[in-house]
């Protein structure tokens, strides 16, 4: 199983979570919201999804890795630990920017 490098060290953004991924009223939110209360995330909760997400490539593995310009991008897939225990098979995106081996969170559905 390849793992994210470094994958303990991932950065999960409150901004990314609180504003975006938990934010029906994004924009760009896309319906990511409603997938995510649906299993028991909420706004006000923020904090387990940013420790879900933070956990999801130590439990997973790596399907997808492709360099670009800015560094390595790297797609998790599957389990995702959520409160109401149903655990769905997620994708979670991580950048590794040039220069640096800390994986970053871009984002999740």
């Amino acid at each position: 199983m390849n793992q994210l490098p470094n994958a303990a060290l991932a950065v999960v953004d409150r901004a990314k979570i609180h504003n975006y991924l938990l934010n029906a009223q994004n924009p760009q939110n896309g319906g990511k919201a409603g997938l995510f209360v649906r299993f028991g995330f909420s706004q006000n909760k923020w904090e387990q999804l940013a420790e879900a997400i933070a956990t999801h490539p130590v439990d997973n593995a790596v399907t997808v890795e492709v360099a670009s310009l800015h560094g390595r991008k790297f797609v998790v897939r599957c389990n995702l630990r959520t409160p109401d225990g149903r655990n769905p098979c997620l994708t979670t995106v991580w950048m590794m920017d040039i220069g640096s081996s800390i994986p970053r969170l871009v984002t999740a559905y």
